[in-house]
């Protein structure tokens, strides 16, 4: 008997035992804290695996090797020296080798152990009937640094090791059979020699090991780069408290539709959004408690009737939790209509927004509802989500200060010059169609913006990826400059969204990540 420790665990290994007919390796596992031991059988029999519902990656690919035999398919059971089993099968249609992880449920990725799991491989071996075979080769975009850790003996002595035992297994094979694996053994060849020249797509996000209990999987170091679990992250899953930033960004959505529907000129227009300005700031110099503002012109006040037209500006003041009510005289009040802290995280939001607004407009050549999204009109927000980052900056550079439509806040990530990422999972699991997100470069280090990026949807919470959008050498003009991308592939309905930051503006001047705001734009159903 051995033992083997694991994080708060003693592995006791080593008993064989017989059950009737049934040939198992008995585990046993030891609880360093409570001492209990919990017994676990490994069956080598794929009948018995099948009963139990019990085994590691081993059993598993041993049974769906046999599996892909019983249906006709040419297999062969793939050893990983650094601990792992998995299967090959023949594509006639496809002429080579396809790579099935039968315990992560993963076909045709073969860097999968190394650019999603991060394991440093060593010798990767396929067992057929026919022979054995150094595949190693079709699981790396680093042979060089493989080669490093290949030790057991030299080279040509495995190659060597390799074809004794290849002839021996084809002794029995008629002179064509041989001829034709031969022919196939140098195509394969061929294939590997130019997979160890391939560049690699960084572009393609790998998920770490999905099978096992994630204790065990941290234990192994192979819950990859890009992992969305907490063990993974430098800092805890966040809410985003940002609802009333997508209901104000809709109120102003329809507050400039309205403008421009009815033909109000672009100067006017101005005017109008720099009184409504002048009025929320009025309103945020006013106590917190019983935040008021009296309006001496009264309901008559340009910004609520203008060009004999009434102005839908109650939904706006309903996203800062205000109302309007009409005192004794006609004169018109905005003051709180709910809980005082929604009014005073909500002001900066909205006056962030109409600087935006004033700004797009000031620069518009041409003034009409064609030319209003992007970048102005800004429906259709996801909000209220779930937000994991691979770090952040505290206290002023959290992750949900990506989200909260403040222009003085951001998330900056320490270490994320050379590659960063986060995540957006939406609220409740609700499925959105991304039509465009809105980047907004932070207020300093222009060396921190990012520059190149990729943005991955999940129908799936975030098991599984397909890549939305990528872009590369990307520059922000200046500070607070807001950028739209809309995204060309819609209909991939998606609960979670990831940016993967690969590089930012200058990596030489700073390790540092940092991103104003991020917003995520559905498309209309």
């Amino acid at each position: 008997m051995g033992s083997e420790k694991g994080e708060n665990c003693i592995w006791l290994v080593g008993e064989d035992e017989s059950r009737g007919s049934d040939p198992i390796v008995l585990f046993k596992f030891r609880c360093s804290s409570c001492s209990v031991i919990t017994r676990f059988p490994r069956y080598n029999d794929p009948l018995k695996l099948l009963e139990t519902r019990r085994g590691r990656c081993g059993e598993w690919a041993n049974c769906f090797t046999l599996y892909c035999r019983a249906f006709g398919y040419e297999s062969r059971l793939i050893l990983d020296f650094t601990d792992h089993v998995w299967t090959e099968c023949f594509s006639h249609v496809l002429g080579r080798w396809m790579h099935l992880d039968a315990c992560d449920r993963v076909y045709d990725n073969p860097l999968l152990y190394e650019k999603g799991w991060g394991k440093n491989l060593t010798y990767i071996i396929g067992i057929a009937k026919d022979g054995v075979y150094d595949v190693t080769r079709r699981y790396t975009r680093k042979w060089h640094e493989v080669l490093s850790r290949r030790n057991i003996t030299t080279e040509p002595i495995a190659s060597a090791v390799l074809s004794d035992i290849t002839k021996e297994c084809r002794k029995a094979l008629s002179s064509h059979e041989i001829r034709t694996l031969e022919i196939r053994d140098r195509q394969e060849a061929e294939e590997l020699e130019r997979e160890i020249h391939a560049q690699d797509d960084f572009s393609i996000s790998l998920p770490g090991r999905q099978s096992g209990a994630r204790e065990w999987r941290i234990a192994r170091s192979e819950l990859g780069s890009n992992e969305t679990s907490l063990s993974s992250s430098a800092c805890p899953v966040r809410i985003c408290v940002d609802d009333h930033v997508r209901n104000i960004y809709n109120a102003f959505s329809v507050l400039v539709s309205e403008i421009v529907i009815n033909g109000i000129a672009k100067a006017a227009t101005i005017k109008i959004l720099n009184t409504l300005k002048t009025l929320l700031l009025d309103l945020r110099s006013t106590s917190f408690r019983v935040r008021s503002l009296s309006l001496n012109a009264g309901p008559d006040h340009p910004l609520f009737s203008v060009h004999q037209i009434v102005l839908p500006l109650d939904s706006l003041l309903d996203a800062l939790s205000l109302k309007r009510e009409t005192e004794t005289g006609g004169k018109m009040v905005i003051c709180l209509a709910d809980d005082p802290v929604k009014t005073s995280i909500a002001l900066p939001v909205a006056l962030d927004a109409l600087d935006d607004t004033i700004h797009t407009v000031n620069c518009m050549n041409s003034f009409g509802r064609e030319s209003l999204f992007p970048p102005l009109l800004k429906s259709n927000r996801i909000s209220s989500g779930s937000v994991l980052a691979s770090g952040e900056e505290l206290p002023f550079g959290i992750a949900t200060s990506a989200f909260d439509g403040i222009h003085v806040s951001k998330w900056e990530e320490p270490n994320g010059g050379k590659g960063c990422w986060i995540i957006y999972k939406t609220k409740d699991g609700q499925m959105h169609d991304l039509e465009a997100y809105e980047l907004m470069s932070a207020n300093d280090a222009p060396e921190r913006d990012p520059m190149d990026w990729i943005v991955e949807g999940s129908s799936d919470g975030g098991t599984s990826w397909n890549i939305l959008d990528k872009q590369t050498s990307q520059m922000f003009d200046k500070r607070f400059n807001r950028r739209t991308f809309k995204i060309e592939s819609v209909g991939q309905m998606s609960n979670a969204f990831k940016f993967r930051f690969l590089a930012v503006r200058d990596s030489k001047a700073t390790s540092r990540f940092q991103i104003g705001s991020i917003d995520l734009y559905a498309k209309s159903s």
